[in-house]
Protein backbone atom coordinates (compact mmCIF):
# COMPACT_ATOMS: atom_id res chain seq x y z
CA UNK A 1 0.00 0.00 0.00
CA UNK A 2 1.24 3.50 -0.79
CA UNK A 3 1.86 5.65 1.95
CA UNK A 4 3.09 9.23 2.52
CA UNK A 5 4.66 9.34 5.84
CA UNK A 6 5.58 12.21 8.71
CA UNK A 7 8.76 10.75 10.50
CA UNK A 8 8.83 11.92 14.40
CA UNK A 9 12.55 12.99 14.11
CA UNK A 10 14.73 13.84 16.90
CA UNK A 11 18.20 13.85 15.22
CA UNK A 12 19.08 10.75 17.38
CA UNK A 13 19.90 6.93 16.38
CA UNK A 14 16.29 5.23 16.94
CA UNK A 15 14.66 7.79 14.61
CA UNK A 16 16.87 8.42 11.94
CA UNK A 17 17.05 4.57 11.69
CA UNK A 18 13.56 4.79 11.57
CA UNK A 19 13.32 7.03 8.76
CA UNK A 20 16.16 5.24 7.49
CA UNK A 21 14.38 1.96 7.44
CA UNK A 22 10.53 3.76 6.22
CA UNK A 23 12.43 5.16 3.44
CA UNK A 24 13.73 1.28 2.10
CA UNK A 25 10.60 -0.07 2.80
CA UNK A 26 9.42 2.07 -0.25
CA UNK A 27 7.35 4.86 2.18
CA UNK A 28 7.09 8.33 0.82
CA UNK A 29 8.22 10.72 3.55
CA UNK A 30 6.72 13.78 3.37
CA UNK A 31 8.19 15.49 6.47
CA UNK A 32 9.95 15.54 10.15
CA UNK A 33 8.33 16.29 12.82
CA UNK A 34 10.21 17.93 16.13
CA UNK A 35 9.04 18.70 19.45
CA UNK A 36 11.69 21.11 21.04
CA UNK A 37 10.70 20.29 25.03
CA UNK A 38 10.82 23.39 27.73
CA UNK A 39 14.09 20.70 29.72
CA UNK A 40 15.64 17.34 29.82
CA UNK A 41 12.91 15.89 32.09
CA UNK A 42 10.40 15.23 29.10
CA UNK A 43 9.05 11.63 29.19
CA UNK A 44 8.68 11.86 25.34
CA UNK A 45 11.26 13.62 23.88
CA UNK A 46 15.12 14.22 22.84
CA UNK A 47 16.25 17.35 24.58
CA UNK A 48 19.79 17.56 24.02
CA UNK A 49 21.02 19.76 20.87
CA UNK A 50 17.24 19.52 19.44
CA UNK A 51 18.01 22.37 17.68
CA UNK A 52 20.27 20.73 15.30
CA UNK A 53 17.47 18.50 13.52
CA UNK A 54 17.32 21.81 11.04
CA UNK A 55 20.38 21.14 10.07
CA UNK A 56 19.95 17.62 9.80
CA UNK A 57 16.56 18.18 7.75
CA UNK A 58 18.72 20.30 5.07
CA UNK A 59 20.74 17.50 5.01
CA UNK A 60 18.38 15.04 4.19
CA UNK A 61 16.52 17.55 2.06
CA UNK A 62 13.00 16.98 3.65
CA UNK A 63 11.14 19.61 5.04
CA UNK A 64 10.68 19.68 9.37
CA UNK A 65 7.74 21.20 10.97
CA UNK A 66 8.77 21.87 14.76
CA UNK A 67 7.20 23.49 18.09
CA UNK A 68 7.98 24.26 21.38
CA UNK A 69 6.83 22.88 24.54
CA UNK A 70 6.21 25.56 27.19
CA UNK A 71 6.73 23.40 30.39
CA UNK A 72 7.38 19.52 31.51
CA UNK A 73 3.47 18.55 32.33
CA UNK A 74 2.93 15.64 29.85
CA UNK A 75 -0.49 17.09 28.93
CA UNK A 76 1.38 20.02 27.38
CA UNK A 77 3.52 17.05 25.60
CA UNK A 78 0.79 15.52 23.82
CA UNK A 79 -1.44 18.59 23.05
CA UNK A 80 1.96 19.92 21.18
CA UNK A 81 2.37 16.57 19.69
CA UNK A 82 -1.36 16.42 18.38
CA UNK A 83 -1.28 20.08 16.91
CA UNK A 84 2.31 18.76 15.25
CA UNK A 85 0.19 16.39 13.51
CA UNK A 86 -2.54 17.82 12.69
CA UNK A 87 -0.38 20.42 10.83
CA UNK A 88 1.17 17.71 9.09
CA UNK A 89 -1.61 16.22 8.30
CA UNK A 90 -3.38 19.28 6.94
CA UNK A 91 0.09 20.27 4.70
CA UNK A 92 0.91 17.12 3.68
CA UNK A 93 -2.01 14.84 3.52
CA UNK A 94 0.08 11.71 5.44
CA UNK A 95 -1.36 8.15 6.02
CA UNK A 96 0.86 7.71 8.93
CA UNK A 97 3.22 8.75 11.44
CA UNK A 98 6.60 7.16 11.80
CA UNK A 99 8.63 6.85 15.29
CA UNK A 100 11.55 5.35 16.43
CA UNK A 101 10.25 3.45 20.16
CA UNK A 102 11.96 0.05 20.71
CA UNK A 103 10.43 -1.18 23.88
CA UNK A 104 8.31 2.05 25.69
CA UNK A 105 4.49 1.14 25.88
CA UNK A 106 3.98 4.40 27.93
CA UNK A 107 5.54 6.56 25.01
CA UNK A 108 3.84 4.11 22.19
CA UNK A 109 0.44 4.15 23.32
CA UNK A 110 0.54 8.19 24.01
CA UNK A 111 1.32 8.12 20.01
CA UNK A 112 -0.83 5.95 18.79
CA UNK A 113 -3.65 7.64 20.83
CA UNK A 114 -2.97 10.81 18.49
CA UNK A 115 -2.70 8.55 15.33
CA UNK A 116 -6.22 6.94 16.18
CA UNK A 117 -7.29 10.29 16.53
CA UNK A 118 -6.53 11.68 12.86
CA UNK A 119 -7.07 7.89 11.50
CA UNK A 120 -3.68 7.58 11.03
CA UNK A 121 -1.06 4.71 11.21
CA UNK A 122 1.61 4.59 13.86
CA UNK A 123 4.38 2.43 12.01
CA UNK A 124 7.30 1.42 14.58
CA UNK A 125 10.29 0.43 12.52
CA UNK A 126 12.37 -0.51 15.73
CA UNK A 127 9.91 -2.27 17.87
CA UNK A 128 10.89 -4.76 20.02
CA UNK A 129 13.67 -5.29 17.80
CA UNK A 130 17.09 -7.14 19.65
CA UNK A 131 19.22 -4.02 20.77
CA UNK A 132 22.49 -5.82 20.40
CA UNK A 133 21.86 -6.75 16.95
CA UNK A 134 20.09 -2.81 16.61
CA UNK A 135 23.58 -1.22 17.97
CA UNK A 136 25.73 -3.57 15.23
CA UNK A 137 23.70 -3.05 12.38
CA UNK A 138 23.76 0.86 12.69
CA UNK A 139 27.40 0.72 12.49
CA UNK A 140 27.38 -2.10 9.64
CA UNK A 141 25.16 0.75 7.48
CA UNK A 142 27.75 3.32 7.98
CA UNK A 143 25.98 5.53 10.91
CA UNK A 144 27.97 7.92 12.35
CA UNK A 145 26.77 8.50 15.77
CA UNK A 146 27.97 10.48 18.60
CA UNK A 147 26.90 10.44 22.58
CA UNK A 148 26.02 13.73 23.70
CA UNK A 149 24.42 12.81 27.03
CA UNK A 150 24.89 9.97 29.81
CA UNK A 151 22.44 9.84 32.73
CA UNK A 152 23.10 6.22 33.93
CA UNK A 153 24.73 4.51 36.66
CA UNK A 154 27.93 2.65 34.55
CA UNK A 155 28.20 5.59 31.77
CA UNK A 156 30.52 8.46 32.78
CA UNK A 157 32.11 11.47 31.28
CA UNK A 158 34.78 9.63 29.20
CA UNK A 159 31.60 8.72 27.16
CA UNK A 160 30.68 12.32 26.35
CA UNK A 161 31.31 13.05 22.62
CA UNK A 162 32.54 9.64 21.71
CA UNK A 163 31.71 8.26 18.02
CA UNK A 164 30.52 4.54 18.26
CA UNK A 165 32.22 2.34 16.42
CA UNK A 166 32.93 -1.32 17.31
CA UNK A 167 35.54 -0.42 19.94
CA UNK A 168 33.49 1.93 22.04
CA UNK A 169 30.49 -0.56 20.89
CA UNK A 170 31.85 -3.92 22.73
CA UNK A 171 33.30 -1.23 25.93
CA UNK A 172 28.94 0.13 25.96
CA UNK A 173 28.11 -3.75 26.00
CA UNK A 174 30.50 -4.87 28.91
CA UNK A 175 29.22 -1.36 30.96
CA UNK A 176 26.18 -2.26 30.04
CA UNK A 177 25.75 -5.79 30.81
CA UNK A 178 27.77 -5.05 34.41
CA UNK A 179 25.18 -2.29 35.03
CA UNK A 180 22.10 -3.43 33.81
CA UNK A 181 21.24 -0.85 31.51
CA UNK A 182 19.90 -0.71 28.04
CA UNK A 183 22.48 -1.14 25.26
CA UNK A 184 20.33 1.18 22.47
CA UNK A 185 19.61 3.56 25.56
CA UNK A 186 15.97 3.14 25.45
CA UNK A 187 15.33 3.91 29.31
CA UNK A 188 17.33 7.33 28.03
CA UNK A 189 20.81 6.24 29.69
CA UNK A 190 22.27 8.43 26.89
CA UNK A 191 21.50 10.42 23.97
CA UNK A 192 22.73 10.38 21.13
CA UNK A 193 23.25 12.66 17.10
CA UNK A 194 23.44 11.68 13.80
CA UNK A 195 26.21 13.15 12.05
CA UNK A 196 25.97 11.09 8.83
CA UNK A 197 23.99 7.96 7.64
CA UNK A 198 23.46 6.97 4.05
CA UNK A 199 20.14 9.14 3.77
CA UNK A 200 22.26 12.68 3.95
CA UNK A 201 22.98 14.35 1.17
CA UNK A 202 25.54 16.12 3.11
CA UNK A 203 27.39 15.10 6.85
CA UNK A 204 27.06 17.80 10.03
CA UNK A 205 30.42 18.35 11.62
CA UNK A 206 30.91 19.78 14.89
CA UNK A 207 33.04 23.25 14.87
CA UNK A 208 32.75 24.16 18.76
CA UNK A 209 30.98 22.26 22.09
CA UNK A 210 31.32 22.13 25.53
CA UNK A 211 31.30 18.79 27.90
CA UNK A 212 29.20 19.74 31.09
CA UNK A 213 29.15 17.31 33.80
CA UNK A 214 27.66 17.23 37.86
CA UNK A 215 29.20 14.36 38.71
CA UNK A 216 26.34 11.96 37.79
CA UNK A 217 24.94 13.01 34.64
CA UNK A 218 26.27 15.22 31.23
CA UNK A 219 25.97 16.24 28.70
CA UNK A 220 28.16 17.36 25.28
CA UNK A 221 26.36 21.29 24.28
CA UNK A 222 26.82 21.75 20.54
CA UNK A 223 27.07 25.46 19.77
CA UNK A 224 28.83 25.42 16.32
CA UNK A 225 27.67 22.89 13.51
CA UNK A 226 27.85 22.99 10.03
CA UNK A 227 26.88 20.77 6.27
CA UNK A 228 29.61 19.65 4.62
CA UNK A 229 30.28 18.03 1.58
CA UNK A 230 30.36 14.31 1.36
Amino acid sequence: MYLRVACLFSGGKDSTYSLYLAKRWGLTVKCLLTLIPHSDESYLFHFPNIWTTELQSQALQIPIITKQINSISINDECEKLDELIDQANKEYKIDGIVHGGIASNYQKNKFNKICEKYNLKLISPLWQIDQYDYMNELLRNNFVIQIISVSSMGLDSNLLGITLNHSTLQELIKLSMKYKFNISFEGGEAETIVLDCPIFRKRLEILDSRIHWDGQRGIVKISEIILVDK
